[in-house]
């Protein structure tokens, strides 16, 4: 189920993220441990997260993803492992809330898009998607 889709506008905020590229029916196995990598890195550095995990897609193909998964931080963190600084853009977002189980995210995703569509904005090629209560937190 998706809350009303809503055109706002985000500010710049540092990140901790890590890269990978992987097939796309590994995610579920790699980005869990990912982000407990990234959490650990920001912990030992002293820093808290200053909002959900997210994921940052930056490269849309039907095999294999390539992403970021990261949290903001209120300071940039030093490289530690495969852990590197990185920014959640400003930027004006189309952004709607999905509520459901992750085998729903995908159909939530098309639902989205043809709102997006509808309203005659074109969407970027890249996405992101925060998790609220995330993959640690909740089923």
């Amino acid at each position: 189920m998706l809350d009303r889709p809503q055109i706002v506008q985000t500010d710049a905020q540092p990140a901790a993220v890590i890269r990978l590229t992987i097939p796309r029916a590994e995610i579920q196995a790699v980005m869990g441990p990912a982000i407990s990598e990234v959490m650990a890195a920001v912990a030992a550095q002293g820093l808290a997260p200053a909002g959900p995990v997210f994921s940052h897609h930056l490269r849309m193909d039907p095999d294999t993803f390539d992403f970021e998964v990261g949290v903001p931080v209120k300071a940039p963190v030093s490289p530690a492992g495969r852990v590197h600084a990185s920014q959640l853009p400003a930027a004006t977002v189309a952004r709607t809330v999905y509520r459901g189980p992750y085998e729903g995210l995908g159909s939530a995703w098309c639902e989205f898009g043809e709102w997006i569509a509808t309203e005659g904005y074109k969407p970027a090629a890249n996405l992101w998607e925060c998790y609220a209560p995330g993959p640690g937190s909740s089923p």
